[in-house]
């Protein structure tokens, strides 16, 4: 099999040897070089991690083919935390939100769906806008680079999982949505990937203008939303609606640069 062929549910297959075969074509299609492949424990079995160096930047293999990407909503089932943060921090701290936490998560979630994807490399890391939105597509195409669209993040950053976020169902204890610390949204993902990781910071454009992934700029934080809301910027299928019409408004042209994009180089 060829890297043409290669899809994630083939990826889920592979033993080391195989996937490393994979890094190595990869990484020959970008004239890069391999970093690192290893193995992690991710959906009960174990998942790859292949890193390209290209250029001075680290990029992870990310296979495609049929994948599954947004939220199911309706089939949500909140902790008792996440139900007392909802309704004794968010609704009660009167700011106009939802009874209904579902309602909520319905207007900021991306559905379930099932999407065809082509297998790439990706950015380690998003790098900071350093134009407008809109004038960012046409840097990156300079270099042979695209913005990846919003069902290539969801799957980069999820690699399956249909949990809430890409760790788990719930927020890890003692740990912030934001700064320095432990917890899983500071490791790397499944892929390899250093991705929503801090409310603040990680708030990444996509090829889409009304989705923002990754963060929310510190607004629910900031706004005293409550645990769950505070957090929810890092869930996977997080859109950020409100945080995507900010950064592609008249309020985002001096703060563009608070704001990243993951580079994504295709191996077609």
């Amino acid at each position: 099999m060829s890297l043409n062929d290669l899809t994630f549910a083939r990826w889920r297959t592979l033993d080391t040897a195989a996937a490393a075969r994979f890094a190595e074509e990869a990484a020959r299609r970008v004239d890069g070089s391999v970093l690192s492949v290893d193995a992690t424990a991710h959906l009960g079995g174990t998942l790859h991690r292949a890193v390209i160096e290209r250029d001075g930047e680290r990029y992870a293999l990310v296979p495609g083919g049929e994948v599954t990407v947004g939220f199911d909503v309706e089939a949500w089932e909140p902790s008792p935390e996440q139900l007392v943060s909802y309704r004794e921090e968010s609704v009660a701290g009167g700011f106009g939100f939802d009874e209904d936490p579902r309602a909520h998560l319905a207007r900021v979630m991306t559905p379930l769906r099932t999407a065809v994807l082509p297998t790439v490399l990706m950015a380690v890391e998003p790098r900071k806008l350093p134009e407008l939105p809109a004038l960012v597509p046409a840097l990156l195409a300079e270099q042979g680079l695209r913005v990846p669209g919003p069902d290539e993040w969801e799957h980069a950053c999820g690699a399956g999982a249909r949990t809430l976020f890409r760790w788990g169902g719930d927020v890890p204890q003692g740990a912030s949505p934001y700064g320095a610390g432990d917890g899983p949204h500071h490791r790397r993902n499944a892929f390899g990937l250093q991705i929503a990781s801090d409310v603040y910071d990680t708030a990444e454009m996509t090829s889409d203008p009304g989705s923002v992934y990754g963060g929310d700029g510190g607004e629910a934080v900031c706004g005293g939303y409550g645990t769950l809301l505070e957090w929810l910027p890092l869930a996977t299928a997080n859109r950020n609606p409100a945080t995507a019409e900010f950064l592609h408004g008249p309020e985002g042209e001096d703060m563009f640069e608070d704001f990243g994009v993951r580079p994504v180089i295709g191996l077609d």
